[in-house]
């Protein structure tokens, strides 16, 4: 089995004010602490984004652009139809905002994978669910297509209904930074842990 993997950048940041993915932490862009947390635990990965795709230019990573952006979906099948091309079996998500991406998230998705009619697994935390953090087969793209084409409102949750759920003991890998609050409150979370 070869897995992929694709952050997902293609939303506004109307609240953080700002391109999610550079926003520091610690001195360094949203997109450099997934990377590091994310790449070790796929073989290729690649970042959905939208607009001007050089800003991304110093992290090394291919950009692939939704056909028509419809939220997170659309970002998920861009990433499968290139996870596909490649020749890989399935695609891992993470959205770009979570910096504390967990470093068994790959394994733990695999394995929950292994129970769903489809293949396809969720992260589960905190009694939470974490739609974004996926694992989805490359055979998902042709549904995933046809969901968007559509007219419904596309909500990840009612495309992934059949997905098994992976726990994980810690739901703090999984925060989402929306606002300039949640950066403080990530940065002091990095402070005190040094």
């Amino acid at each position: 089995m070869r897995i992929d993997g694709c952050v997902l950048a293609g939303g506004e940041g109307r609240r953080m004010g700002a391109d999610k993915a550079l926003v520091l932490l610690a001195g360094r862009p949203l997109l450099s602490h997934v990377i590091d947390r994310f790449a070790p635990q796929v073989d290729r990965l690649w970042l959905s984004a939208n607009g001007d795709a050089a800003r991304f230019a110093r992290f090394g990573l291919t950009v692939l652009p939704d056909a028509a952006p419809m939220g997170p979906l659309s970002g998920v099948l861009a990433g499968l139809r290139r996870a596909a091309a490649e020749g890989a079996t399935a695609l891992v998500t993470v959205p770009v905002d979570s910096p504390f991406v967990p470093g068994d998230l790959v394994p733990r998705l695999c394995l929950a994978a292994e129970t769903a009619p489809h293949g396809m697994a969720i992260a589960r935390a905190g009694g939470r669910v974490h739609p974004v953090f996926a694992l989805w087969p490359v055979a998902m793209a042709g549904p995933l297509a046809d969901f968007l084409a559509s007219g419904v409102k596309p909500r990840l949750m009612d495309f992934a209904a059949q997905a098994a759920l992976a726990d994980f003991p810690d739901d703090g890998s999984f925060d989402n930074l929306n606002t300039p609050e949640d950066l403080a409150a990530a940065e002091a979370l990095l402070q005190a842990a040094r």
